[in-house]
């Protein structure tokens, strides 16, 4: 339960420097309304989708085939939530690299120690939108997939959609601060593994922010600070030294 605590502290900033958060809405706005806009697109054609994935069902009672089908629309609407977060965060990252990265310099800075100079870059983070995306796409069609087992699918793809998005999420965000320090992917790994649960909980809380109509847009200023003072506590924690040349 620590990992939260991070974003309720990046949320805090809202209050003491909005100045500071409010440009970070920009981007996150604009591509929520892209999401929203497929979103729309997918509700619309669900039942058709769904009705057209299970001709198994349609001799069943009328019953038995109306929850089948309505769990599984649930799941695919529950799969392109999950896709659209993790492609939502890689393009807002991307698009407003240069909000974020004030965001994140300035939160250094509130921290006070040794700040680094500059974050990864544009093209950089460009880059590890990119694979964000694209892991956010396969874990879509993983939930999709979990979601065929009887009687169970359901819940075991929401949870594991959820807890396995938000880890990936926590990663990447937390992955400005260290790679700003000159750390390639192995030891940003050793540096996440420090506190385990940290990660998962902040990573787990923002992407259950993000699942909530227009919270994306205010929270993703506050993740990328609370990402900030999340990595700057786990560099502090015991742990052989990280710094690499990427």
């Amino acid at each position: 339960m620590r990992g939260p605590g991070y974003l309720l502290r990046g949320l805090g900033l809202w209050r003491t420097r909005p100045g500071l958060m409010l440009p970070g809405m920009v981007p996150a706005l604009l591509v929520l309304l892209l999401v929203v806009g497929g979103l729309v697109v997918l509700l619309l054609q669900v039942g058709d989708l769904v009705a057209w994935a299970t001709p198994f069902a349609a001799d069943w009672a009328t019953g038995a085939r109306a929850l089948v089908r309505v769990a599984l629309g649930l799941l695919v609407v529950v799969g392109f939530l999950v896709v659209a977060s993790m492609t939502f965060t890689a393009l807002a990252l991307t698009l407003g690299d240069p909000f974020y990265a004030r965001i994140w310099a300035e939160t250094e800075r509130m921290l006070g120690g040794d700040v680094p100079d500059a974050g990864p870059g544009f093209w950089r983070s460009a880059v590890d939108g990119l694979v964000l995306a694209g892991i956010g796409l396969l874990l879509g069609v993983g939930v999709l997939v979990l979601g065929l087992l009887p009687v169970v699918g359901t819940a075991v793809g929401l949870v594991l959609g959820v807890a396995v998005s938000g880890r990936l999420l926590a990663a990447e965000l937390v992955s400005r601060a260290l790679e700003a320090r000159g750390m390639d992917r192995a030891a940003r790994a050793e540096v996440l593994a420090r506190d385990r649960g940290a990660v998962l909980g902040f990573g787990v809380a923002t992407q259950l922010c993000f699942l909530v109509p227009l919270g994306a847009v205010a929270v993703m200023p506050a993740a990328v600070a609370g990402a900030t003072m999340l990595a700057r506590d786990l560099l502090d924690l015991p742990g052989r030294a990280p710094e690499r040349a990427v």
